[in-house]
């Protein structure tokens, strides 16, 4: 079964799914500025355009795009700002 999600008033859309390798999502964010929480260890994969990504225990705003990732760790919250439409893969542990 595929999930739909839909985050901040559907800014930010996802696909949720399950393959033999785990539970992923795939979404696009609108431009924006954006804090997710983690109930899970999550990889995330931007896969078109680019976020900058502010971790749990940084300080420091870093920039990812096409096929670039970051890991978040479970239980924690991260923000992510896009300057476009961009896609991403995230993929739960």
């Amino acid at each position: 079964m595929i999930n739909v999600n839909e985050y901040f008033d559907g800014a930010v859309k996802s696909l949720g799914y399950e393959s033999a390798e785990g539970k992923s999502t795939i979404g696009v964010i609108e431009k924006g500025e954006y804090e997710f929480g983690t109930s899970q260890h999550e990889t995330m994969v931007v896969i078109e355009g680019a976020l900058e990504a502010l971790l749990p225990d940084s300080t420091e705003w870093t920039m990812y795009s096409n096929g670039q990732s970051f890991e978040v760790p479970a239980n924690t919250s991260f923000k992510v700002k896009a300057q476009q439409q961009t896609s991403y893969l995230c993929k739960y542990k």
